[in-house]
């Protein structure tokens, strides 16, 4: 299986451990599991999927995320919605699912919802299916226990005791901000849509990322942005509801509190807008930006299709450059309602 996540690492000139994705197994050997796992990961265990997508070459998602992607996921509802990360699901044709008891089950992309980091699937067979409870995200504080689930391409757990080791905003270089992250630690190595577990045997996030290195964290996301849009997801592929985000399809980086252009998306508006990699971005419609998040919420206030004014510096000259957004829903694959 291709490895994901590494093609876009080396175009923007990042080291790997900074944001990963998952690798195949080979060179991530998980810790030895234990003979029995505690009450709140047997209660998980029986709903937690692997996750296969194969993805049309022409799609393109393929160059960063390739296509044939492995990620893990856990089902939330017995008639066999389960969900995982968006970059998982993003363009994907194909669906099968990798149950507890062995079995293969094709699957339909139902929902994605690519602020949030999440998509929605659900199982082709007749259920009921086993499900895992979601929990209230909004209750956690750091040093919270938490056990995180996840499923190697050959369909075994990997488990990792751990805890919530801190709180915060966490800013990725595609146009994503978690307003509220979790930092948990010691990391998952199968960490891709693996469901992070409180010791009640409640899922309270889905963990998307990898991060840092000596030694490296997971990024999860809290299961608060998936219960409060399920239904939507589920009855209309997207969140309709919510405002469409002006969308760039830049690719930055924050150096020393600036933010720097370091590539463009093959098909994002910004790619032909006359930006440059290297260029700094000291405004966004006339408002000074203080770095990525900053970026990202100046950058949010209106809506997809507005024209975005960018001041950028460029050999110590500024340029103006104006972009015109995009509905970043429009450049892939949609679920069908």
């Amino acid at each position: 299986m291709k490895p994901i996540g590494f093609a876009l690492l080396m175009m923007l000139g990042l080291p790997a451990g900074v944001w990963a994705v998952p690798q195949e197994t080979g060179t991530n050997p998980p810790p030895a599991m234990p003979a029995a796992q505690p009450a709140h990961v047997r209660r998980v265990e029986p709903a937690v999927v692997g996750i296969k997508t194969q993805i049309p070459l022409d799609r393109p998602s393929v160059r960063a995320l390739g296509a044939e992607r492995w990620g893990s996921g856990v089902l939330f509802d017995p008639a066999g919605y389960a969900v995982t990360v968006s970059y998982v699901l993003t363009d994907a044709e194909i669906i099968q699912v990798s149950l507890r008891d062995g079995r293969s089950v094709p699957a339909t992309l139902v929902g994605i919802d690519q602020e949030a980091g999440l998509g929605v699937i659900k199982l082709n067979e007749a259920g009921p299916w086993p499900f895992a409870a979601l929990g209230n995200s909004a209750k956690v504080t750091a040093g919270d226990a938490t056990a995180t689930i996840g499923v190697k391409d050959d369909n075994a757990l990997v488990v990792t005791q751990g805890s919530v080791q801190e709180i915060r905003p966490f800013a990725g270089y595609w146009e994503y901000l978690l307003e509220r992250a979790f930092i948990v630690a010691p990391y998952n190595p199968s960490f891709g849509g693996s469901p992070l577990v409180n010791t009640q045997g409640e899922v309270i996030g889905i963990t998307n990322l990898r991060v840092g290195e000596n030694p490296p964290v997971n990024v999860a996301i809290p299961i608060e942005l998936l219960v409060g849009s399920k239904d939507e997801l589920i009855a209309r592929g997207r969140v309709l509801s919510r405002p469409s985000r002006p969308w760039l399809g830049l690719y930055t980086v924050e150096i020393n509190d600036a933010v720097v252009v370091a590539a463009f998306s093959p098909t994002g508006p910004a790619r032909q807008s006359g930006l440059q990699r290297g260029d700094v971005i000291v405004r966004v419609n006339g408002e000074k930006v203080e770095g990525q998040e900053d970026f990202y919420r100046k950058l949010w206030k209106g809506k997809a299709g507005d024209e975005i004014a960018l001041v950028v510096l460029r050999e110590s000259r500024f340029e103006v450059i104006t972009v015109r957004s995009a509905d970043r829903y429009q450049f892939q694959r949609t679920p069908k309602p």
